[in-house]
């Protein structure tokens, strides 16, 4: 709707054709709308009463409406630092090399000129339609922009971010076993590998931990001959996993004494199996973690200095939520931030030890900045597996639109850094959304603070619904969004979590 009102506004006079809308604010007591104008050219009494027209058409009858009208002439230096802010958005590569002195500005009578020092084989070919769409959203006139070529490199670059990728080797975890008793082994083990790092292919790792269950399944081996296996479900309080086990005749009388509640220790391998680990026992013995055990925390993988292949979007919501709701801002929402986010998978499979992991193949991110709505990071995801005609049908989301997007390992260090500094909201982000990126993000070695909000258990206290689905809570503050599609469902929970803390007046606590 404000992309037709400034249309229709700039229409009213050659005075108000760079005009950009400032705030809208809607005094409900007074039923009063009043919109806030910037414009580059002296205007005139009939501008305004014009712009009030324009206005009139598009909010309801009952309410009257009014404008103020600003005249901003930027600086050159207010232009430099949003040329430089453009850029270090648009093209990482470009804002590693450039200073203060490759960018001059001079002003026009209808605008800015500006040139830009860079290199031919680093900037895209683009770049001043970029920067200049972000002048545009943030000033009024005309922009025009020219690329001056140099011999600059990215030799530096290349260093810098390699750093992150060869030099830092995430550590793994362990833990001394104790009371260790044999059973079927020969050696004396003494340190097991957290469950929570069992993310590596290795031929013999170490494990230890509670059973929580076990199953016992068969198989058909070559020579037609049903053998038994064993499925065992432990736990050491980092994580759970399911442990393959394929017993020997002079042993499987021993395993079978093993029941639930018992503490095991296990030699095994860790191999890819169908794109996810399998863990598969070569011995068991008994053994159970420390008294008191209180994992360490883990080490994370430093935050990616530059964005590759996925560059978050200025975002601009003049309504918010609504035109006609309430636009103040939360006490409690100011001074920070948050990411919401949203997913779609290819299933709904979170738990890599519960069987075959699901895979992303949509992440939808808004951050929330001083409880205004400010960036978007937005993108698709290669799967590398087909997609079942179920959640074709669920997200609209297709093959094709998958097979030539970044692949996971490629997304995550870029969502990990959008995320960094953030409070984590969501919708059921707890029971599903926080799993997924947790699980590999920790893959890709980096570890993402458990600082969570979910709006739906802050819906559930506030409200008094039928149901508290993202739709049924979004339409009871008038929200509409194209549901199942994670960059829609993440605006829509942005626009809710806004306005549940507007209700609530305090910031939940973080889980």
């Amino acid at each position: 709707m404000t992309d037709n009102v400034l249309t229709e506004i700039r229409a009213v006079s050659k005075n108000l054709r760079n005009a950009i809308i400032r705030q809208i604010v809607v005094d409900r007591p007074r039923k009063l709308v009043k919109v806030y104008l910037i414009t580059d050219e002296a205007f005139t009494q009939s501008d305004e009463a014009g712009a009030v027209q324009v206005i009139k058409k598009y909010v309801p009858a009952y309410f009257s409406c009014e404008t103020q009208i600003s005249k901003l002439s930027p600086d050159e230096d207010m232009i430099k630092r949003k040329i430089t802010e453009a850029v270090s958005v648009c093209s990482k590569a470009t804002y590693a090399t450039l200073s203060q002195d490759d960018v001059t500005v001079e002003r026009t009578p209808f605008g800015f000129k500006y040139k830009i020092l860079v290199s031919p084989t680093i900037a895209p070919h683009n770049l001043c339609d970029s920067i200049n769409a972000y002048l545009k959203k943030r000033f009024c006139g005309i922009f025009e922009g020219e690329c001056v070529y140099s011999d600059k490199t990215l030799e530096n670059l290349q260093v810098e971010e390699s750093h992150d990728e060869i030099e830092f080797e995430m550590p793994v975890r362990t833990f001394k076993i104790e009371e260790f008793t044999f059973l079927e082994g020969e050696k004396v083990l003494t340190n097991a590998v957290y469950l929570s790092d069992l993310n590596l292919v290795t031929d013999e790792v170490i494990i230890c931990g509670t059973v929580e269950d076990i199953i016992e399944r068969s198989y058909v081996n070559k020579k037609g001959v049903e053998k038994k296996y064993f499925v065992f479900v432990l736990s050491d309080g980092t994580a759970r996993a399911h442990i393959t086990y394929f017993p020997r005749l002079k042993t499987i009388e021993k395993i079978k004494n093993i029941k639930a509640g018992d503490s095991i220790v296990c030699t095994g391998l860790n191999e890819a199996y169908n794109g996810n680990l399998r863990y598969t026992a070569k011995t068991i013995d008994y053994g159970r973690t420390p008294k008191g055990f209180v994992p360490e925390k883990r080490t994370s993988k430093p935050v990616p200095r530059y964005y590759k292949k996925v560059i978050p979007q200025p975002f601009t919501d003049y309504e918010q939520t609504h035109l006609f709701t309430d636009r103040s801002i939360p006490e409690c929402l100011k001074g920070k931030t948050f990411v919401v986010f949203d997913l779609e998978t290819t299933g709904l499979n979170s738990s890599p030890t519960s069987g075959n992991m699901d895979k992303i193949i949509e992440i939808g991110a808004y951050k929330i900045e001083d409880g205004e709505i400010t960036q978007c990071f937005s993108t698709f995801i290669n799967p590398e597996r087909k997609l079942s005609e179920e959640i074709i049908n669920l997200t609209g989301i297709t093959e094709d639109m998958v097979k030539d997007a970044p692949k996971t390992e490629e997304v995550i260090p870029d969502f990990f850094k959008f995320c960094e500094g953030s409070i984590l909201v969501g919708h059921n982000i707890a029971g599903f959304d926080f799993k997924f990126v947790d699980y590999y993000c920790s893959l890709s070695g980096y570890i993402l603070e458990r600082k969570i909000i979910d709006t739906i258990p802050l819906s559930q206290e506030l409200l008094f619904l039928s149901n508290y689905k993202l739709n049924t809570v979004a339409d009871k503050f008038n929200i509409t969004f194209n549901h199942h599609r994670a960059t829609d469902d993440a605006l829509a929970t942005a626009k809710v979590f806004i306005e549940l803390i507007k209700l609530k007046k305090s910031l939940p606590k973080v889980l």
